[in-house]
């Protein structure tokens, strides 16, 4: 059975909420998954042993949290090329850390990347729930 790692940074809480939601995507798509924040994470290794990977945080006065800005410099020593990923992120007024967080993956650990970031304010907005399971429906079938 694949192996999924779903990793979020929050303020709020509501990161955390997508990040379930795009596990029970994944979940639905066969996948075993682990769903951490950013920090439970301290070595590269720590990230060894899973087939797909998804990293989201908020966007806060138009910046990715620091916790999650560490958590990338770790992670691009995990050697995850290739690896199905997906990005996501809560935002109030702007949505810089999805896009961020998606860019790093695709480009700099050179990932097999969904099609863009997913970008909700509430997961209980406007068909968010909904979305968010989609998308890691989306980052299940890379491995397809």
């Amino acid at each position: 059975m694949a192996k999924a790692l779903v990793v979020y940074a929050t303020r709020t809480g509501e990161t955390r909420n997508i990040g379930e939601l795009i596990a029970e995507g994944l979940r639905f798509s066969g996948f075993t998954v682990e769903v951490a924040d950013v920090k439970s994470f301290s070595a590269p290794e720590d990230l060894a042993g899973y087939d797909a990977y998804v990293f989201g945080a908020p966007t806060y006065h138009g910046e990715m949290l620091q916790g999650m800005k560490t958590f990338l410099f770790l992670a691009e020593k995990a050697g995850l090329e290739n690896k199905a990923g997906g990005a996501f992120g809560s935002f109030g007024w702007s949505g810089e850390a999805g896009e961020r967080i998606f860019e790093t993956m695709k480009n700099i650990f050179h990932m097999n990347m969904v099609e863009g970031p997913l970008m909700l304010k509430k997961s209980s907005l406007g068909g968010g729930i909904k979305m968010a399971q989609d998308y890691g429906r989306q980052v299940a079938a890379r491995l397809e």
